[in-house]
Protein backbone atom coordinates (compact mmCIF):
# COMPACT_ATOMS: atom_id res chain seq x y z
CA UNK A 1 0.00 0.00 0.00
CA UNK A 2 1.43 3.40 -0.60
CA UNK A 3 1.12 4.82 2.81
CA UNK A 4 2.24 8.12 2.13
CA UNK A 5 0.03 9.28 -0.34
CA UNK A 6 -2.94 8.19 1.79
CA UNK A 7 -1.75 9.52 4.69
CA UNK A 8 -1.42 13.13 2.84
CA UNK A 9 -5.09 12.31 1.60
CA UNK A 10 -6.62 11.72 4.87
CA UNK A 11 -4.48 15.07 6.10
CA UNK A 12 -5.79 16.67 3.19
CA UNK A 13 -9.65 16.01 4.21
CA UNK A 14 -8.80 17.30 7.68
CA UNK A 15 -9.29 13.23 9.15
CA UNK A 16 -6.12 13.82 11.32
CA UNK A 17 -7.35 10.76 13.95
CA UNK A 18 -7.68 8.29 10.97
CA UNK A 19 -4.22 9.44 9.99
CA UNK A 20 -2.70 9.08 13.26
CA UNK A 21 -4.34 5.42 14.11
CA UNK A 22 -3.15 4.03 10.31
CA UNK A 23 0.10 5.11 11.20
CA UNK A 24 -0.08 3.74 14.42
CA UNK A 25 -1.18 0.25 12.67
CA UNK A 26 1.48 0.40 10.29
CA UNK A 27 4.05 0.22 13.95
CA UNK A 28 2.13 -2.73 15.21
CA UNK A 29 2.71 -5.87 13.43
CA UNK A 30 0.03 -7.54 15.07
CA UNK A 31 -2.27 -5.18 13.18
CA UNK A 32 -1.67 -7.31 10.04
CA UNK A 33 -3.35 -10.05 11.36
CA UNK A 34 -6.99 -8.21 11.79
CA UNK A 35 -9.42 -7.84 8.99
CA UNK A 36 -10.15 -5.09 7.16
CA UNK A 37 -13.48 -4.27 9.12
CA UNK A 38 -11.76 -4.45 12.29
CA UNK A 39 -8.43 -1.66 11.30
CA UNK A 40 -11.29 0.16 9.45
CA UNK A 41 -13.51 0.43 12.84
CA UNK A 42 -10.23 0.99 14.83
CA UNK A 43 -9.57 4.05 12.13
CA UNK A 44 -12.95 5.11 12.37
CA UNK A 45 -12.80 4.97 16.59
CA UNK A 46 -9.92 7.21 16.80
CA UNK A 47 -11.46 9.88 14.26
CA UNK A 48 -14.73 10.19 16.73
CA UNK A 49 -12.39 10.27 19.45
CA UNK A 50 -10.34 13.17 18.47
CA UNK A 51 -13.12 15.02 17.44
CA UNK A 52 -15.20 14.63 20.53
CA UNK A 53 -11.72 16.22 22.26
CA UNK A 54 -11.41 19.09 20.28
CA UNK A 55 -15.35 19.60 20.57
CA UNK A 56 -14.89 19.63 24.13
CA UNK A 57 -11.87 21.58 24.24
CA UNK A 58 -13.69 24.24 21.90
CA UNK A 59 -16.91 24.42 24.12
CA UNK A 60 -15.07 24.68 27.33
CA UNK A 61 -12.43 27.45 25.45
CA UNK A 62 -16.20 29.68 24.78
CA UNK A 63 -17.74 28.87 27.64
CA UNK A 64 -15.11 31.13 29.93
CA UNK A 65 -15.85 29.26 33.04
CA UNK A 66 -14.72 31.29 36.35
CA UNK A 67 -13.97 27.89 37.85
CA UNK A 68 -11.88 24.88 36.25
CA UNK A 69 -14.38 22.71 38.48
CA UNK A 70 -15.77 19.43 37.66
CA UNK A 71 -18.14 17.65 39.44
CA UNK A 72 -15.99 14.96 40.92
CA UNK A 73 -14.34 16.95 42.80
CA UNK A 74 -17.40 18.29 45.01
CA UNK A 75 -16.72 18.08 48.92
CA UNK A 76 -20.10 16.38 50.75
CA UNK A 77 -17.90 15.90 53.96
CA UNK A 78 -18.44 20.01 54.57
CA UNK A 79 -22.43 21.13 55.72
CA UNK A 80 -23.12 22.73 53.29
CA UNK A 81 -26.76 21.07 52.79
CA UNK A 82 -25.52 19.81 49.31
CA UNK A 83 -27.66 16.83 48.63
CA UNK A 84 -25.54 14.43 46.55
CA UNK A 85 -28.60 12.60 44.86
CA UNK A 86 -29.53 16.07 43.58
CA UNK A 87 -26.49 16.56 42.46
CA UNK A 88 -25.92 13.13 40.25
CA UNK A 89 -28.90 13.72 39.19
CA UNK A 90 -28.06 17.31 37.57
CA UNK A 91 -24.75 15.58 36.41
CA UNK A 92 -26.99 13.53 33.94
CA UNK A 93 -27.39 16.82 32.27
CA UNK A 94 -31.24 16.32 31.53
CA UNK A 95 -31.89 19.04 32.53
CA UNK A 96 -30.02 20.90 30.47
CA UNK A 97 -32.11 18.50 27.81
CA UNK A 98 -35.58 20.03 29.45
CA UNK A 99 -34.05 23.46 29.08
CA UNK A 100 -34.90 23.90 32.89
CA UNK A 101 -33.08 26.02 35.08
CA UNK A 102 -30.74 25.74 38.12
CA UNK A 103 -30.84 28.24 41.03
CA UNK A 104 -28.17 28.21 43.66
CA UNK A 105 -28.45 30.51 46.66
CA UNK A 106 -26.23 30.92 49.87
CA UNK A 107 -23.78 33.07 51.44
CA UNK A 108 -20.50 34.04 50.23
CA UNK A 109 -17.25 32.01 49.44
CA UNK A 110 -20.12 28.65 50.40
CA UNK A 111 -19.07 27.22 46.73
CA UNK A 112 -21.76 29.01 44.52
CA UNK A 113 -20.20 30.09 41.59
CA UNK A 114 -17.70 26.56 41.99
CA UNK A 115 -21.12 24.72 41.84
CA UNK A 116 -22.36 25.98 38.92
CA UNK A 117 -19.28 25.94 36.93
CA UNK A 118 -18.34 22.39 37.79
CA UNK A 119 -22.48 21.57 36.14
CA UNK A 120 -21.52 23.61 33.17
CA UNK A 121 -18.32 22.38 32.91
CA UNK A 122 -20.31 18.86 33.02
CA UNK A 123 -22.60 20.37 30.06
CA UNK A 124 -19.54 21.33 28.15
CA UNK A 125 -18.16 17.59 28.13
CA UNK A 126 -22.06 16.01 27.00
CA UNK A 127 -21.98 18.31 23.99
CA UNK A 128 -23.57 21.15 25.05
CA UNK A 129 -22.75 25.07 24.99
CA UNK A 130 -22.25 26.85 27.96
CA UNK A 131 -21.30 30.67 28.36
CA UNK A 132 -20.58 31.98 31.78
CA UNK A 133 -20.89 35.97 32.65
CA UNK A 134 -21.98 37.73 35.78
CA UNK A 135 -24.68 39.74 35.55
CA UNK A 136 -24.10 43.39 36.31
CA UNK A 137 -21.01 43.41 33.75
CA UNK A 138 -23.07 41.61 31.43
CA UNK A 139 -26.26 44.02 31.71
CA UNK A 140 -23.61 47.36 31.37
CA UNK A 141 -21.95 45.81 28.15
CA UNK A 142 -25.81 45.46 26.86
CA UNK A 143 -26.23 49.10 27.56
CA UNK A 144 -22.56 49.78 26.05
CA UNK A 145 -24.14 47.74 22.96
CA UNK A 146 -26.74 49.94 22.48
CA UNK A 147 -24.44 52.67 20.66
CA UNK A 148 -21.99 50.87 18.83
CA UNK A 149 -24.82 48.75 17.51
CA UNK A 150 -23.82 45.23 18.71
CA UNK A 151 -27.28 44.78 20.71
CA UNK A 152 -29.14 42.41 18.58
CA UNK A 153 -25.87 40.62 17.51
CA UNK A 154 -25.46 40.15 21.13
CA UNK A 155 -28.96 38.92 22.56
CA UNK A 156 -28.91 36.62 19.42
CA UNK A 157 -25.56 35.33 20.98
CA UNK A 158 -26.91 34.86 24.15
CA UNK A 159 -30.08 33.07 22.76
CA UNK A 160 -27.95 30.24 21.06
CA UNK A 161 -25.96 29.02 24.33
CA UNK A 162 -27.33 25.88 25.89
CA UNK A 163 -26.59 26.86 29.36
CA UNK A 164 -26.02 30.54 30.20
CA UNK A 165 -24.26 30.98 33.98
CA UNK A 166 -25.37 34.16 35.61
CA UNK A 167 -23.67 34.66 38.25
CA UNK A 168 -23.89 37.08 41.33
CA UNK A 169 -27.92 38.00 40.60
CA UNK A 170 -28.69 40.39 42.71
CA UNK A 171 -25.47 42.46 44.26
CA UNK A 172 -27.13 46.24 43.07
CA UNK A 173 -30.63 46.79 42.40
CA UNK A 174 -31.46 47.13 38.60
CA UNK A 175 -32.47 50.16 36.18
CA UNK A 176 -35.03 50.16 34.00
CA UNK A 177 -33.06 49.76 31.08
CA UNK A 178 -31.35 46.27 33.12
CA UNK A 179 -34.70 45.48 33.34
CA UNK A 180 -36.07 45.56 30.03
CA UNK A 181 -32.59 43.79 29.14
CA UNK A 182 -33.20 40.98 31.46
CA UNK A 183 -36.34 39.99 30.11
CA UNK A 184 -35.50 40.29 26.56
CA UNK A 185 -32.51 37.41 27.36
CA UNK A 186 -34.95 35.37 29.33
CA UNK A 187 -37.46 35.69 27.12
CA UNK A 188 -34.98 34.59 24.42
CA UNK A 189 -34.30 31.37 26.77
CA UNK A 190 -37.65 30.08 28.03
CA UNK A 191 -38.36 26.95 26.94
CA UNK A 192 -35.59 27.08 24.80
CA UNK A 193 -32.17 26.81 26.46
CA UNK A 194 -30.75 26.45 30.53
CA UNK A 195 -30.02 29.02 32.96
CA UNK A 196 -28.14 28.97 36.11
CA UNK A 197 -28.14 31.61 38.25
CA UNK A 198 -26.31 31.93 41.42
CA UNK A 199 -26.61 34.76 44.48
CA UNK A 200 -25.93 35.96 48.23
CA UNK A 201 -29.81 36.52 48.46
CA UNK A 202 -32.48 34.13 49.22
CA UNK A 203 -34.91 33.58 46.32
CA UNK A 204 -37.73 35.58 48.37
CA UNK A 205 -35.46 38.90 47.82
CA UNK A 206 -34.44 38.91 44.34
CA UNK A 207 -38.12 40.53 43.13
CA UNK A 208 -37.23 43.73 45.24
CA UNK A 209 -33.65 43.75 43.84
CA UNK A 210 -35.61 43.75 40.31
CA UNK A 211 -37.87 46.62 41.31
CA UNK A 212 -40.73 47.43 38.72
CA UNK A 213 -43.10 44.77 40.27
CA UNK A 214 -44.96 43.65 36.58
CA UNK A 215 -41.26 43.40 35.02
CA UNK A 216 -40.16 41.16 37.89
CA UNK A 217 -43.51 39.29 37.77
CA UNK A 218 -42.80 38.49 34.08
CA UNK A 219 -38.66 37.90 34.18
CA UNK A 220 -39.26 35.65 37.77
CA UNK A 221 -42.13 33.65 36.18
CA UNK A 222 -39.57 32.87 33.26
CA UNK A 223 -36.62 31.55 35.31
CA UNK A 224 -37.83 30.60 38.76
CA UNK A 225 -40.50 28.27 38.04
CA UNK A 226 -39.13 25.65 36.15
CA UNK A 227 -35.86 25.62 38.07
CA UNK A 228 -34.46 23.53 40.24
CA UNK A 229 -33.48 25.09 43.47
CA UNK A 230 -30.19 24.63 45.70
CA UNK A 231 -29.59 26.84 49.03
CA UNK A 232 -26.21 26.77 49.96
CA UNK A 233 -25.49 27.30 53.81
CA UNK A 234 -22.53 27.03 55.95
CA UNK A 235 -18.78 28.47 56.47
CA UNK A 236 -16.88 30.41 53.78
CA UNK A 237 -14.83 27.45 52.37
CA UNK A 238 -12.48 30.12 51.51
CA UNK A 239 -12.09 31.30 55.56
CA UNK A 240 -11.78 27.31 56.23
CA UNK A 241 -9.03 27.01 52.73
CA UNK A 242 -7.28 30.61 54.11
CA UNK A 243 -7.15 28.84 58.03
CA UNK A 244 -5.68 25.71 57.03
CA UNK A 245 -2.77 27.85 55.09
CA UNK A 246 -2.02 30.23 57.80
CA UNK A 247 -2.32 27.25 60.34
CA UNK A 248 -1.33 23.77 58.92
CA UNK A 249 -2.25 21.04 60.86
CA UNK A 250 1.07 19.83 62.86
CA UNK A 251 2.12 16.04 62.30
Amino acid sequence: MLKHPTLDKLHALKLNGMAAALTDQTLIPESAQMSFEERLGLLVDREMTERENRGMTSRLRRARLRHAAILEDIDYRSPRGLDKGLIQSLGSCQWVKEHLNLLITGPTGVGKTWLACALAHKACREGYTAQYVRLNRLLHELSVAKGDGQYPRILASLAKVDVLLLDDWGLVKMTAENRRDLLEIMEDRQGRRSTIATSQLPLEEWHGVIGDATLADAILDRLVHNAYKINLRGESMRKKRKALTENPPSE
